[in-house]
């Protein structure tokens, strides 16, 4: 077959103000000709896990509730992004999202927008058996689920909690739901789970869920990620080919992060988001929004534009845009992992978002 230490203190640099007498117009450009269409919303920080590539046991420290953006306030937000910016698709994220208590009402608000985006959510799918039908009910198109290993005992390792069960069940309630397809993300530690790869493969096609690895990525909160430690998109092919004829998805990938593989020929998938050996920022469509109000045009991104500020001063619709597409204008043609120069992000994934 062939195949082509704790977080240092966030810097929020300031943004120039916008020409707020006139607003432009348009959607969220770059100077590289990319256009974000695709809206991740962190809604919490918080985590009712504590996987070891995230977070340290104990936890971290998270955010003052006074600044963590109201319903209203996310709400606001996603209409300007729809309404003025040309977003057509919404994933809520965390933390843990299904934490916030207006979970429901927040997914409700956006798919009621017009045009409607496509409203997903990721999450580790504890609690998910109790209000996926609610979410379903809202207007939620799919979820995506995190889960590293199907092994009781290793996830307790990974996680820290004995909430494998829990997770499973989440994951049947929301197919029940119909909230599908439902997508499962998965990430290998060399020397801990990456001998999963075949069992949650195996897991995932017995019950129809998608499954796609994703390659560790320099997002933990202790900054202990070393590129040679990372199991790699090879690694994780030549882990599946022992048991099973990948054969390439001849469909267009177009901005999607993962390349996708046939399993035995079809119709089931398996997808491998390559995020560090082969980089497709090229074509990166998204823009975030953290659960504290700050505009990220990058997930690596070192610098963040402030728009909870701004609209807590009274910003009106038009230049809460405009500081948008100033942000967006920013952002670097690519991740950068590869240069000497590379950073990491001072915020762990928890508090950027998925």
């Amino acid at each position: 077959m062939t195949r082509d230490a704790l977080p240092d203190p966030w810097v929020r640099p300031a943004h120039p103000k916008p020409d707020v007498t006139a607003p432009g117009t348009g959607g969220l450009v770059d100077r590289h000709g990319r256009v974000a269409t695709d809206l991740r919303v962190s809604l919490t920080d918080r985590c009712n896990l504590r996987c070891t590539y995230c977070m340290p046991p104990e936890g971290l420290d998270w955010l003052p509730k006074v600044e963590v953006l109201t319903d209203e306030e996310i709400v606001r937000l996603v209409r300007i992004g729809v309404e003025k910016l040309g977003i057509n698709e919404v994933r809520f994220t965390g933390g843990e999202p299904l934490l916030r208590p207006g979970l429901v009402g927040i997914v409700a608000a956006a798919t009621a927008l017009r045009p409607r985006p496509e409203v997903s959510l990721t999450t580790n799918a504890i609690g998910l058996s109790r209000v996926a039908p609610a979410l379903a009910a809202a207007g939620l198109d799919r979820i995506n689920c995190s889960l590293d290993t199907v092994d009781p005992a290793r996830f307790k390792q990974l996680t820290h909690r004995d909430r494998l069960d829990d997770v499973i069940a989440g994951l049947a309630a929301a197919q029940a739901a119909g909230l599908t397809p439902v997508k499962v993300n998965a990430v290998l530690l060399r020397g801990i789970n990456e001998e999963d790869a075949l069992p949650l493969l195996d897991f995932c096609l017995e019950r129809g869920y998608e499954l796609r690895f994703i390659e560790q990525m320099p997002l933990d909160a202790h900054h202990a990620w070393t590129r040679g430690e990372m199991v790699t998109a090879e690694d994780i092919l030549e882990r599946l080919t022992a048991s099973h004829t990948l054969t390439p998805d001849v469909e267009a990938r177009g901005s999607a992060p993962a390349e996708r593989w046939l399993v035995d020929g079809g119709p089931a998938t398996v997808g491998v988001i390559a995020s560090v050996t082969r980089n497709f920022c090229g074509a990166c469509d998204r823009t975030r929004l953290t659960a504290d109000g700050q505009i990220r045009n990058c997930l690596f991104a070192r610098e963040e534009s402030d728009l909870r500020t701004a609209m807590r001063e009274g910003a009106t619709d038009d230049e809460l845009a405009d500081r948008w597409r100033i942000a967006t204008l920013a952002k670097l043609p690519g991740h950068g992992i590869d240069d000497p120069s590379f950073l990491q992000p001072s915020r762990p994934m928890s508090a950027i978002g998925g």
